[in-house]
């Protein structure tokens, strides 16, 4: 197929170009290479693509390029690009989040509305769902966002559905719980965790650890966004990692996998969701949505992963071994 993926520099955006492309499809990748984190992330990313069969980069913001030529010859349009982070999002940063996450969306389908792909799938979120009801959480719970972040990825998720129902653009929404893998932004939970334990530095846990989220490896949720872009299904569903997990006992596993981590205590902030976990059966029934990576075996892949990028750049001296090499009986900090 030919695709073309927005956030294409992105820690999932990157996954899911080298995914497509080993798929045998042809990929534009689409980036602002915005400076929410530091560009240079983005670059390296960007570095496993260049060259490879298939690939074509375009540098630019959703909101000035001209979108409609871009997409002119797309099967399929993956939507990720946007603007991250829950905590950031209050205060008047929101207004980057109007216009990263909710204009630049309502463009794109703008552009495809005169001539749509075979399917745009977008990247929500489950922050839409904020404290739901229950878990886990089918796609009929009503979404109370807790966060700016959240509304604005709800808002980007309605325009989807008024366009699909209102003109047949063919959107599939797939709301990805905590995704996390190799390659994860480094103001992320994960990549943070793993830092600290590697360097001594204290890792700052926001609340009591026992918070739970519903981790995804960003190779499932890959896989699940090409599976639904091949589909005929259309609409909404959750994609989860099919286990809830606490922050202690992710604790408890980068500690084993790498060594003590120092932690530092702080209060939940606001913003922040109890607990997440998905139902997803919509996407299981809709279009074979499995998913395979359990947290063990995702956060070992992703101290590998940390290790082997570190001794190619050689950013840091005596760096821990991978899990496989971890010392018995290391024990989490408290």
């Amino acid at each position: 197929m030919r695709t073309a993926v927005t956030g294409a520099a992105g820690f999932i955006g990157s996954h899911l170009c080298g995914h497509l492309l080993d798929s045998g499809d042809e990929v534009l990748g689409i980036d602002a290479m915005t400076e929410y984190y530091d560009p240079r992330l983005k670059e390296r990313n960007l570095a496993r693509l260049r060259g490879r069969a298939g690939f074509t980069f375009v540098r630019g913001d959703l909101l000035a390029l001209p979108l409609e030529l871009l997409l002119a010859s797309a099967d399929v349009v993956y939507h990720l690009a946007g603007e991250p982070g829950v905590r950031t999002s209050w205060g008047p940063q929101f207004d980057v989040y109007l216009r990263r996450n909710v204009l630049a969306t309502q463009r794109l389908l703008e552009a495809a509305r005169s001539s749509p792909p075979h399917k745009i799938v977008y990247a929500s979120s489950s922050s839409v769902y904020g404290n739901a009801e229950h878990y886990p959480t089918p796609e009929t719970v009503r979404p109370q966002p807790v966060s700016p972040y959240g509304v604005s990825k709800l808002a980007g998720e309605h325009l989807c559905e008024l366009y699909r129902t209102a003109f047949a653009v063919p959107t599939a929404s797939l709301r990805l719980f905590s995704v996390y893998g190799p390659r994860q932004r480094p103001d992320m939970a994960f990549a943070r965790l793993i830092e600290a334990a590697r360097t001594g530095a204290a890792f700052p846990l926001y609340g009591d650890g026992r918070q739970t989220r519903d981790f995804t490896f960003v190779q499932d949720v890959t896989t699940a966004m090409r599976q639904a872009a091949l589909s005929s299904w259309t609409g909404v569903a959750n994609v989860g990692g099919g286990e809830q997990v606490s922050m202690r006992q992710v604790l408890a596993l980068v500690g084993e996998f790498v060594g003590p981590v120092r932690i530092a205590s702080l209060p939940a902030p606001p913003g922040d969701a109890r607990h997440t976990g998905a139902d997803t059966t919509v996407a299981r029934d809709a279009f074979g949505y499995r998913p395979r990576t359990g947290i063990r075996a995702g956060l070992a892949a992703m101290v590998e992963d940390a290790v082997a990028e570190d001794a190619l750049l050689g950013t840091r001296t005596g760096a821990t071994a991978p899990p496989s090499a971890a010392p018995a009986g290391t024990r989490v900090a408290r």
